[in-house]
């Protein structure tokens, strides 16, 4: 039987409280980029794209529905691949996660935030203006958490309130300045692009599972995990669906002229400057809140895995007054900071899209494999009707996804793990022999 308590947490949240958690997760950055990006790819037929990810999402929450009522301790995807395939398998994914798909994320993000900030400041436009800011942001970012968690978590939380209702607001005055011609598709778009829009689309439909790092904190998880993921789901893809639908019947063909913010360009046209400030500002707050709420998070997967003893033993240190991991959090913010000044939002936002799809296969496999784990059922859990047939088409809708990725992508993964399960093997080699 899977323990169910953690020493020194409280089950306290309720599946409306985890559903609002996950929409606060995943529209952070990619929404406020993207709708003009993938209008260039499919123009009106932009909506195949979204139900794609939509309804790649709703499969793969689906396994973390059932995984996650099985397995109902703090960690979320590590915590499930751990469990199933054991330690290495937990390792890689606890890196991939914060390294691969986080720290990526991150710099993504800073991008897009920093390509809008050059519309009111053109210098942004300049490299080592851009990189200047980058250093300053994830110093000042780092510095917040490493004062103290309620400090990070008052910001992160802010711009939560700031970023929903300007968003809401834009789709109800929206709604009634539609060109009907706009939505019509003339022609199809091929499976190529569709797959390739989708790729760097997903990145806007990440942040999801990120709730489930609360598991230990959620009450009567078998019954609100599955009722809270799927609220916030559906919640996020009505959002995506009306944004998308929104822009592309009220800029028609220019909506693609307009890259860097298509959101921002989308509320001048509806409300003239000061929609556009309105939104402006309202992109760069949510951008920077996600940034200070993923640096305030994702610090402390290096924080835990030292303390597993997976990773460097600094790493696992407290600052003596602030009782924050610092030195987690300096090289997380560093990581940040180099791959940020290394790449732009587009690249970025497929490699971050890459690493959390193999994130998600390996959570699909331990939902299949914990199916047949004796010490893993819990009574009252949640189970995915039909048997295997979606862990069979998740994994199917997965490898479609990744297919669209570069060669050159797929040998930089290989490489990646390799040089970490060799680092595994020689870190329990060495601590072995010290505790000898």
């Amino acid at each position: 039987m899977q323990k169910t308590n953690e020493p020194g947490l409280r089950r306290v949240i309720g599946p409306v409280s985890l559903a609002l958690n996950a929409i606060n997760l995943t529209i952070g950055a990619g929404i406020f980029v993207l709708p003009a990006i993938v209008a260039g790819k499919l123009g009106p037929a932009a909506f195949i794209a979204y139900l794609l990810c939509g309804l790649l999402v709703v499969l793969i929450m689906l396994c973390y529905a059932e995984v996650g009522s099985r397995i109902t301790k703090t960690g979320g995807s590590y915590a499930y691949v751990e469990q199933a395939f054991g330690p290495l398998a937990g390792f890689l994914i606890n890196t991939v996660f914060w390294f691969g798909f986080c720290s990526l994320s991150d710099a993504a993000v800073i991008n897009a935030l920093t390509d809008m900030l050059a519309i009111w400041f053109p210098v942004f436009s300049e490299t080592y203006v851009r990189v200047l800011f980058f250093a300053v942001a994830f110093s000042l970012l780092a510095f917040i958490n490493i004062r103290g968690v309620k400090e990070g978590s008052t910001f992160a939380a802010t711009a939560t309130v700031l970023k929903l209702a300007p968003l809401i607001l834009l789709v109800i005055i929206g709604l009634f300045n539609i060109t009907p011609g706009n939505l019509v598709v003339k022609a199809w778009p091929g499976i190529k692009d569709i797959g390739d829009a989708s790729l760097i689309l997903f990145f806007a439909f990440m942040g999801t599972e990120t709730s489930l790092c609360v598991s230990g904190e959620i009450k009567d998880p078998q019954r609100n995990i599955p009722r809270g993921i799927f609220m916030g789901v559906i919640g996020v893809l009505i959002m995506y669906l009306l944004l998308q639908f929104v822009a592309q019947g009220v800029m028609g063909s220019g909506l693609v002229e307009h890259k860097d913010a298509p959101l921002v360009s989308l509320a001048s046209v509806l409300t003239g400057s000061t929609g556009s400030t309105i939104m402006l500002l309202t992109s760069v707050v949510s951008m920077f809140g996600l940034l200070s709420g993923d640096m305030l998070a994702s610090p402390r997967l290096l924080f835990a895995a030292s303390k597993d003893k997976l990773l460097p033993g600094f790493l696992g240190m407290v600052h003596p007054r602030y009782a924050t991991p610092y030195w987690a959090i300096i090289v997380y913010a560093a990581c940040g900071f180099i791959f940020a000044s290394t790449g732009g939002f587009k690249q970025l936002a497929v490699l971050a899209s890459s690493s959390v799809l193999l994130i998600y296969l390996s959570v699909v496999l331990a939902t299949i494999r914990l199916r047949y784990k004796k010490d893993t059922k819990q009574e009252g859990s949640f189970k995915i009707p039909g048997g295997l047939l979606i862990p069979f088409f998740a994994i199917i809708t997965i490898g479609w996804f990744l297919s669209h990725i570069t060669m050159d992508e797929v040998k930089a993964f290989a490489v990646f793990f390799a040089a970490l399960t060799v680092f595994y093997f020689i870190n329990k080699t060495v601590r072995a022999k010290r505790a000898a």
